[in-house]
């Protein structure tokens, strides 16, 4: 079940990408499963269109679904690939921090702030 909670900070359409994104990757929603219509799902969420419609681009962006023209949108097999490219981008990040001397926790902070968790990355001393 998806649920949007217009009280939250953060932003309807990475509340809804997130949690389709945890219910693909846990398996939640199968590969091949079909997902609502991106005007079926804003109905039933109370969302904009073009918010669902986000939701569902970064999602096709980041190969947890695609979308087949007019037949809708599924969860891609592509996931798997999708892990193991996050998978090589870290050993790279991993790479560049050690090499530049930052710490790990420093490090940490940089991605929570790429991520837009709300923390900020503190400058190096």
């Amino acid at each position: 079940m998806l649920v949007v909670d217009p009280a939250s900070p953060v932003p309807p359409f990475e509340q809804l990408r997130g949690q389709l994104a945890r219910q693909i990757q846990d398996r939640t929603l199968a590969v091949g499963a079909r997902l609502p219509t991106i005007r079926r799902l804003a109905a039933d969420l109370g969302l904009a269109v073009n918010t669902v419609g986000r939701a569902y681009r970064e999602l096709e962006e980041a190969g947890l679904i695609e979308t087949r023209g007019a037949a809708g949108s599924f969860v891609s097999a592509a996931g798997e690939e999708g892990r193991e490219r996050a998978r090589r981008a870290a050993a790279e990040y991993a790479a560049v921090i050690s090499s530049t001397g930052i710490d790990a926790q420093e490090a940490v902070r940089i991605v929570q702030a790429a991520l837009g968790t709300g923390t900020t990355a503190a400058p190096s001393s």
